[in-house]
This record gives structure tokens, sequence and C-alpha cells, in this order.
């Protein structure tokens, strides 16, 4: 943004502190209009034909934009994929508690990923590990889509839920 004796246009469409529509008029006018009013000279919009100028505080200015930018990132959340571990023989009641920590994560905006480890013999019995990844599937489909379904690598079976 330019300011005061930075702008290089002979013509300017003015727009005073209270937001008028001045009218064009030259820049060493503006200028000084810019400097009674105990403000400066802002080119807010240097592609149009006049380029737009308004009488402004710009360190007012600058403070504004620099609080609103901040405010924007502060209240941004950025996704995260959180993991839970399962085994393939868990019980109902710590499926539940597996579930209630999903739906936590899933309500502040996070994807979840479910990871089942297969030891040893439990090899043989993949399809109970299937089995227990399609019952959480189905217990958070209200809140949640299946983002990748239950994939087995090596000795790990594993999905992410995203939320809606």
């Amino acid at each position: 943004m330019k300011i005061n004796d930075q702008i290089r246009a002979e013509q300017v469409r003015l727009i005073n502190e209270n937001g008028d529509n001045i009218g064009v008029i030259s820049l060493a006018e503006a200028l000084t209009m810019a400097s009674e009013a105990d403000f400066d000279l802002v080119e807010v919009a240097p592609d149009a034909k006049p380029p737009v100028c308004r009488i402004m505080d710009f360190g007012k200015h600058k403070y504004r934009v620099k609080k609103r930018q901040h405010q924007s990132r502060v209240k941004q959340h950025h996704t995260q994929l959180k993991a839970l571990r399962l085994s393939p023989v868990i019980e109902e009641h710590d499926v539940q508690v597996k579930l209630r920590r999903a739906r936590e994560f899933l309500g502040r905006g996070d994807r979840v990923t479910f990871n089942m480890m297969f030891r040893g013999r439990q090899m043989l019995h993949r399809e109970g590990g299937r089995v227990v990844m399609n019952h959480i599937a189905k217990e958070l489909e209200d809140i949640a889509k299946v983002e990748l379904p239950p994939k087995m690598e090596g000795r790990r079976l594993w999905m992410v839920i995203a939320p809606r």
C-alpha cells in the first residue's frame, strides 16, 4: 500500500475519513485535505482508473489489520490424525471406551486411525479383527465416515475415520 508522497498518480478518486466519496481530484488537493485533517492519504485500489485513495490514520489501520490476522490464526483448528490402538481379543466394554475417545476426537474435527496389532497365533484369526473394525465403523457412522476401510499391512490392521 502506498501512502502520502509514495503515490504517483496525477488524479485520484478520494474517500474522506468518514467514508464519503469526494470524487476525482488532483493528488496535490488530496494530500492537502489529508494533512489538514491530520491523517494519511492511503492508496486502497491502485489498479482502478483513477486510483482510489482514502484519508485515514495509517498506523491505526495497520494495527487493526495485524490484530484481525492474529485473531484468524488463533481461531484456526489444524486437523490432526489421532491414533487408537486395539487388540483382536478386545472386550465390548473396552470397545466402548475406545469409541468414546474417538467421538471426542471426531467432535473436535480430528481424523482417527484405528490400529489393531496381531501377535503370534492371532494372525490365524484375522477375520475377528475385521469384525471389530466393522463394528466400530457402524457405531460411528452417525458422526463420521470411513475414509480408508480396514486394510491389512503385515501384522497390523488399520482404518481411518474422518468427521462428516
